[in-house]
């Protein structure tokens, strides 16, 4: 049978491979960045995802979502994603969970051992709450910061939150896990300064107070760096810091 990682495999070894063939991920937020990290990870290897959002597909989706296209509007992300990801990768084990991730809720969602997390969660007091229990219960866990309002991917890149600069939401971030004894923890962001977006008709769902204006190329260049961070924290590459 033909390895449809063999190119991976001549990149990373026989070794990495196997090691992300016996990973889990869990993935929480499959929008614009995320739903391209889940398939940046299942691609390269990852041999279990868990897939994690409430949202359905909408039509407004397109234009940056790697799962939305016409057939799957109106479907919910997560299935969505889901049925995408065991097209690219049979092998792959998938665990779809259309719910929202909260402080209320958390148990739900660590009924298994992850081997990392990927937060690409849009809310804040959602954000947080999973990255402290992520650091509290040890698992290693990347974050992106905000993708919104901007336009150079080129300005994106993997840092401590301590070390962010230029964007709001790694600012609030920053200091609220502060607030928690929480001094470092990896992210993506970039130092790039929101542009003013033009006026938009799209209602802001619950829980939030605008919608920000979202190329394709900025969130999606955001969840493959966030893939290579998981890619090279569970294959023990130095690039993963």
């Amino acid at each position: 049978m033909e390895d449809q990682f063999i190119r991976t495999r001549m990149l990373l070894g026989d070794a990495a491979i196997e090691r992300l063939q016996h990973s889990h991920v869990a993935v929480f937020g499959l929008g614009g960045v995320g739903s391209w990290c889940a398939e940046a990870l299942c691609r390269s290897g990852v041999g279990e995802l868990t897939l994690i959002d409430l949202d359905d597909l909408s039509v407004s989706n397109i234009n940056r979502q790697s799962f939305a296209v016409h057939s799957t509007v109106g479907m919910k992300k997560a299935e969505a994603a889901a049925l995408r990801l065991s097209d690219i990768s049979p092998t792959c084990r998938l665990h779809p969970m259309a719910a929202r991730y909260e402080a209320q809720t958390r148990e739900e969602f660590f009924t298994q051992p992850y081997d990392c997390i990927v937060d690409a969660i849009d809310l804040v007091s959602c954000k947080l709450d999973l990255i402290e229990t992520a650091h509290a219960r040890n698992i290693p866990i990347i974050s992106a910061m905000g993708t919104g309002n901007k336009l150079d991917a080129q300005q994106l890149r993997i840092a401590d939150l301590s070390k962010t600069e230029g964007c709001p939401l790694a600012r609030v971030v920053r200091k609220e896990l502060k607030a928690r004894g929480i001094l470092h923890h990896p992210v993506v962001f970039s130092p790039e300064l929101p542009s003013r977006a033009h006026d938009g008709t799209e209602t802001p769902p619950p829980g939030r107070r605008s919608i920000p204006a979202s190329s394709m190329w900025v969130p999606a260049s955001a969840g493959l760096l966030l893939a290579q961070w998981v890619i090279s924290y569970l294959t023990d590459e130095k690039t993963a810091h």
